[in-house]
């Protein structure tokens, strides 16, 4: 698959992942099921793609690679590299979008008060994660509802 073509088809499978993660938070039925797509067969999907691409990228660009900022913008001079780093942004957003989901209901933390989490998330990924990290420690629920038998499992 071309770069392109993967950067494409990763957005779009990405974006509805996204949305189903957003309806989870509001519809029981299908949660679990939903999150094991969103939360593990989507990102191992990616995941493969990022294998693949990365491997063209530094075949593309053999002067690029990651000790310095200088060897990273070479590396992504590469069409093929570009796409895997956005795919690698792609796989671990859902994931911890996914882990926010999960953790945050099975805390008792609202869907209204996590939809706020997933889009930032979703948009500027660490960011997201720190609202929710912050958002837990806001309303007491650090632990979950399964105390010191939660485990943080996405």
């Amino acid at each position: 698959m071309a770069p392109a073509s993967a950067f494409a088809l990763g957005n779009a499978l990405a974006l509805g992942a996204w949305l189903a993660l957003a309806v989870s938070l509001f519809w029981p039925a299908p949660r679990q099921w939903l999150w094991r797509i969103t939360g593990l067969a989507l990102p191992a999907v990616f995941g493969v793609a990022y294998v693949w691409l990365i491997r063209q990228g530094f075949s593309e660009a053999p002067e690029g690679g990651f000790g310095s900022l200088e060897a990273v913008r070479a590396l992504f001079a590469s069409d093929a590299a570009l796409a895997a780093g956005w795919l690698h942004y792609l796989a671990f957003d859902l994931f911890v979008g996914t882990a926010i989901a999960r953790l945050g209901l099975r805390a008792g933390v609202p869907g209204w008060l996590l939809l706020p989490c997933l889009a930032l998330t979703f948009l500027f990924g660490p960011a997201g994660l720190l609202l929710f990290l912050i958002l837990k420690v806001i309303t007491g629920r650090v632990r979950g509802r399964e105390g010191s038998h939660d485990h943080a499992h996405p």
